[in-house]
């Protein structure tokens, strides 16, 4: 069953690049205390991910802030490396990236897929969604193959 408004997120182990290397990141500890918009993407350099998703919330980063949100955060089944390689690439510096690179939260929230017919193995469905002090306040699931509810101006409409 797919998490929903309301639920608390499972606390799950994610990880970010920082200077010193990879960071475990827990996520009880990283979402508690702050209003959090997180958008998950089913891969980086992948076609609307890189066209569209992750371009969405870097641009509307300031107008995310400026609707109460504290910090802005991207999760896919990929290792920190790509992660970090893709934040660079596309001048992402105002989105955190969190590596899940086994899947491991997506699967916590009942929200990954399988993308093993695309040689891609499991990795999480397309979302957004906005989580206060560890609770989920909104979430926004696309259908296969859209890319419409999970975009952050969709998601600044419903702030």
């Amino acid at each position: 069953m797919a998490i929903a408004v309301g639920d608390p997120l499972p606390s799950v182990q994610l990880t970010r690049l920082t200077a010193d290397g990879r960071e475990p990141v827990d996520t009880g500890a990283y979402f508690k205390g702050r209003r959090v918009a997180l958008f998950a993407v089913p891969g980086a350099y992948t076609p609307t991910c890189s066209a569209k998703h992750l371009p969405g919330f870097v641009e509307k980063a300031e107008a995310l802030k400026a609707k109460g949100i504290d910090e802005i955060a991207c999760t896919a089944v990929n290792d920190p490396f790509v992660l970090e390689a893709w934040a660079k690439a596309n001048d992402a510096q105002d989105v955190t990236m969190l590596a899940d690179g086994n899947a491991d939260f997506a699967t916590a929230l009942g929200l990954d897929m399988d993308g093993t017919r695309f040689g891609m193995g499991r990795r999480s469905q397309r979302y957004a969604m906005v989580v206060n002090d560890g609770t989920v306040e909104s979430l926004h699931v696309e259908a296969p193959g859209e890319f419409r509810v999970s975009s952050a101006d969709h998601l600044l409409e419903t702030l």
